[in-house]
């Protein structure tokens, strides 16, 4: 998996932000997951789509151990460790399942620490 560079400007405390950093963690969550579904994928012989769009919808298991390895990658961004309870145990059935369930959750933590929460 590759870790993409974060701007020194992003990565501080969570209070340091005003708003949540969306748009960016979600993004690096998303580049990590596809970079292991890409990987897993090769290993098994499987094809996926040429579209990284089009590979985050499709089916694909993703173990929980797998997406807490890949946490590492958006704690810069938000300032903190993430707890491996941010993921599900089970896993999940694509990238955009992934997403979908782990981003609320992180967001969710970030909003208590940086006492965002009424």
């Amino acid at each position: 998996m590759t870790t993409a560079l974060v701007p020194d400007a992003l990565v501080a405390p969570a209070s340091a932000h005003k708003e949540f950093p969306k748009a960016v963690t979600e993004a690096a969550l998303r580049a990590e997951l596809l970079e292991a579904v890409k990987a897993e994928a090769e290993i098994r012989g499987i094809n996926l789509p040429a579209a990284a769009a089009d590979i985050g919808g499709k089916a694909f298991q993703l173990d929980s151990l797998i997406v807490v390895s890949i946490l590492c990658a958006v704690e810069p961004l938000v300032g903190f460790e993430l707890p491996d309870s941010v993921v599900r145990a089970g896993g999940y059935t694509s990238i955009d399942h992934a997403v979908g369930q782990v981003m609320p959750r992180i967001e969710a933590i970030w909003k208590k620490r940086a006492g965002k929460n009424p």
